[in-house]
């Protein structure tokens, strides 16, 4: 009733309710996916983890190591402090044999994916200029959420793209500590987030300049090298432009780029639904590392 394009699907004729972790136990789970909001989310992972299940959290309260930094983007302090330390950061991309063994696994933003992905690989082999780095990001308004929001009524949101969450969108956290290990050093990033009047899908273009003495076609090769062999990851070479119609309601993630001479810089562009491989679909990659499963179950079609 809440989802009718479900009405057929299995599982469809499961309700609703508010159970604590000691009733999530006893219904004989053994993970447990949590969508809730940050905050929320951290004392209920723990209850569960001490009653012995895995926990893959979809809020932002485990992506962080830092529980400083946490509080100064999120406004409050974390609930459950001792368990960052134990947290995998769920990029299976990246971190596939660490979530394979994980606990606890945080699956990460919708914004950091369409970032990180791109940039990781050129980062980690020192390919970019990483002071240099500027991502501009559209999502669609599911991005936001399901709830009543004026801001986010129809006639506020159609016909109209507007920039928000200035200059330090929440996101800019686990960005910013991702890309730090991957380039051994601090990175600053510059983001501008936009809303866009679409239902679900993220489109991000990333740019840097590159190192003195490499040349462009590097880009290619170490994207190459990173995603040949990756389910969900598209790579469309140099030229090739992301776009969102090719990815909503699926778990991919298409990556193009092309290299501006004039400016010396690169020009990342990634699509993805930010409800998939944003969020819940990337979330069921990680559910099928930890139980042994093939990457790809369940998310062929959704």
């Amino acid at each position: 009733q809440v989802f009718p394009r479900f009405a057929k699907a299995a599982g469809a004729e499961l309700v609703f309710s508010e159970p604590g972790p000691e009733a999530i136990a006893a219904s004989g789970a053994e993970v447990a996916f949590l969508a809730l909001p940050h905050g929320v989310a951290a004392p209920i992972a723990r209850g569960l983890l001490k009653l012995g299940l895995r926990v893959i959290d979809l809020s932002a309260d485990f992506r962080l190591r830092d529980a400083g930094v946490y509080e100064e983007f999120y406004g409050q302090a974390h609930a459950a402090p001792e368990l960052l330390a134990t947290a995998v950061y769920g990029l299976p991309e990246w971190r596939a044999e660490a979530i394979r063994d994980a606990r606890l696994v945080a699956a990460p933003g919708c914004y950091p994916t369409s970032i990180l992905l791109p940039l990781l690989p050129l980062l980690r082999a020192g390919l970019l200029d990483p002071a240099t780095l500027v991502a501009t990001s559209m999502s669609g308004v599911s991005g936001a959420g399901r709830k009543a929001d004026l801001s986010l009524l129809f006639c506020e949101c159609n016909e109209s793209v507007r920039a928000y969450g200035l200059p330090k969108h929440r996101h800019l956290s686990e960005i910013e500590q991702e890309l730090s290990l991957a380039a051994d050093r601090q990175v600053i990033l510059t983001f501008i987030p936009h809303l866009i009047p679409v239902n679900s899908g993220i489109l991000t273009t990333t740019t840097a300049t590159l190192r003195e003495g490499v040349a462009p076609k590097a880009i290619g090769q170490a994207l190459d090298a990173a995603y040949a062999n990756a389910d969900f990851v598209r790579l469309l070479g140099r030229g090739g432009c992301a776009d969102t119609k090719n990815v909503t309601r699926t778990n991919f993630i298409d990556i193009g780029w092309q290299y501006d001479p004039r400016s010396g810089r690169v020009l990342l562009l990634s699509a993805e639904d930010n409800l998939g491989k944003g969020a819940g679909g990337q979330a069921l990659q990680c559910f099928n590392l930890m139980c042994g499963l093939a990457t790809t179950a369940g998310l062929q079609n959704f």
